[in-house]
């Protein structure tokens, strides 16, 4: 197929890139040329910015367009006004947190959320906590009045894992095994069974190529099955995948909550029990299943993240994204016990 990327210089899109090019397809990226500026062979890169520079997609046909960094319901209505019907279909990579409620476990039939026309970061373009998921919700609705139903389909990923990820929500607990000593403490949040969910990106690439290559058409949620994981025992699979042997201190929600611990990007992969994103990690993915999603372990997605995070020059090795400073750890430690 002759591909269309836009994005493909970081985690998902050059995930995305590697997969199609491993599977022989013909590649155009759109990118900024901010993230990456060296391109494999073979590669058509148009340098433009989908805000206020188009001008370079104004040539070419494509089969697809995977789109993998739509955060604005207008980034979706000016790409398609710009490629006007020279691309056969539309992949939206979209997310889980379109949904407009985590009370409960989330399918594709479930609603999903927005903003009011009104709303301050609707009308400034602000993509934070609060606005991420509704916005991406309304990217969905308009790739559906864009393409229409017949051409669109549209992914949603959970948490996205695995080696590349810039946002350190996953590469904290590996690199933390990494360095703890035989017995050492090391702070795990919450209740051992927890439920966790998420997606390598190696496996989000895979299924989206396979999808877009079967026809399918409509929403999917795309990552691990609803319960399979469990907090306790994917930090035991870690541990042992890295042959490291801590102490685990489980601290509740309650108490780390009284710290002022922020959950999810302070303490990663945890989310209180009680709340509104009580149920955020465990959607169906019946329907990605069935599409023949495939999924690897936690110890491959641990190593190949803990091996890519070790390759960063050493400066680019520390949490300033999320994951706990090791004082604060300690301090939090020491005020437990």
């Amino acid at each position: 197929m002759k591909l269309l990327l836009i994005g493909g210089g970081r985690f998902v899109g050059r995930h995305l890139l590697d997969a199609a090019l491993a599977a022989g397809h013909e590649l155009t990226v759109f990118s900024r040329g901010q993230s990456r500026q060296v391109w494999p062979a073979g590669v058509d890169v148009r340098v433009g910015d989908r805000h206020s520079a188009l001008n370079s997609l104004r040539q070419g046909q494509w089969d697809a367009v995977l789109d993998c960094c739509a955060y604005l319901p207008s980034d979706v209505t000016r790409l398609a006004q710009a490629l006007d019907g020279r691309a056969a279909r539309y992949v939206l990579i979209s997310s889980v947190s379109a949904y407009a409620s985590f009370a409960a476990p989330n399918d594709e039939d479930s609603p999903l959320g927005s903003l009011p026309a009104h709303d301050p970061d609707l009308l400034a373009g602000n993509v934070n906590g609060r606005s991420y998921g509704p916005l991406k919700a309304m990217a969905e609705a308009a790739a559906l009045a864009a393409w229409g139903p017949a051409a669109c389909l549209r992914i949603r990923p959970g948490l996205v894992v695995g080696p590349q990820d810039p946002t350190q929500r996953f590469t904290y607990w590996p690199a933390r095994l990494d360095r703890a000593r035989p017995g050492e403490a090391v702070l795990a949040p919450g209740r051992p069974d927890a439920a966790l969910q998420w997606v390598d990106a190696r496996d989000l690439a895979a299924f989206t190529l396979r999808a877009l290559a079967d026809g399918r058409l409509g929403a999917v949620n795309v990552h691990t099955d609803p319960d399979a994981l469990r907090l306790g025992s994917v930090l035991d699979e870690m541990a042992k995948a890295l042959q490291r042997q801590p102490r685990w201190a489980w601290m509740p929600d309650a108490a780390l909550l009284a710290a002022g611990v922020a959950p999810w990007n302070e303490l990663p992969l945890w989310l209180p029990a009680e709340g509104e994103y009580a149920h955020f990690m465990r959607s169906a993915n019946t329907r990605a299943r069935a599409w023949d999603l495939q999924t690897r372990t936690v110890s491959e997605t641990a190593l190949d993240t803990l091996a890519w995070w070790q390759g960063l020059p050493p400066e680019q090795q520390r949490f300033d994204k999320a994951g706990l400073a090791a004082e604060r750890e300690q301090q939090l430690l020491q005020a437990a016990q």
